[in-house]
């Protein structure tokens, strides 16, 4: 019997005319989502809600168009959400949710409409761990909402209504106003690097969210041993 290392197989490969239409075909979701991507991705569904989450990290502008919201839309309370602040150089450093606060007053917001909810950490998946601190916060103050509305930056929108969604489950309809910056308003995501950053990051997170679930393996905020976000 003869010792055999090889042997013959056939192989099939597309033509010229086949590889092309694979290209094709790959480069359909590449195109749309570089067309359509950022609008897909801010999501704006607003509801008839009692209750407005601000996420404090979107700045003071951001801010100040919530507080307007909030003025304008007849909600009973605005949340004010966030993590600690990103400065490594501060040794009791505060949270964007206390800032959010802070700055809602100074706006004029009455300050025993304002709920202070800061998150306790937020190195990793920040957006599930503010809206587990929102779910606690109102829990604690007695104010069971039948629906809020998130109040964010545009591109990180769809996302934060798709995680608020889980951590309430049917307790509340989650509803979200994206918010777009004045300086973005004018101008293609392609043209400014700080909103490509913001595309690509939250691309990443919403379908690491959608398949993954970031890596959770529980979306109940009444675990006292819940995943930090």
């Amino acid at each position: 019997m003869k010792l055999r290392l090889v042997k013959r197989r056939t192989f099939w490969c597309p033509t010229s005319l086949g590889t092309l239409c694979i290209l094709l075909l790959l480069s359909v979701p590449v195109i749309w989502w570089w067309c359509r991507g950022e609008s897909f991705l801010s999501l704006n569904r607003r509801l008839p809600a009692e209750v407005l989450v601000v996420e404090g990290w979107i700045g003071r502008e951001g801010v100040r168009a919530a507080a307007k919201e909030f003025d304008q839309r007849g909600y009973q309370y605005v949340v004010a959400a966030g993590g600690p602040t990103t400065d490594r150089w501060d040794k009791d450093p505060s949270s964007y949710a206390e800032i959010a606060g802070r700055e809602l007053i100074q706006l004029g917001v009455p300050e025993d409409r304002i709920i202070i909810a800061p998150a306790r950490k937020t190195e990793r998946q920040r957006t599930y761990e503010s809206a587990v601190a929102v779910w606690r916060a109102l829990q604690a103050k007695g104010v069971h909402p039948k629906a809020l509305n998130f109040f964010t930056l545009g591109p990180h929108a769809r996302r934060t209504q798709l995680v608020a969604a889980k951590v309430y489950g049917s307790g509340a309809e989650i509803g979200v106003v994206d918010w777009v910056r004045s300086a973005d308003a004018a101008e293609l995501w392609w043209q400014s690097s700080e909103r490509a950053k913001d595309l690509i990051a939250e691309t990443v997170g919403y379908f690491f969210e959608v398949v993954l679930n970031s890596g959770r393996s529980s979306n109940s905020p009444n675990l006292k041993n819940s995943q930090i976000n």
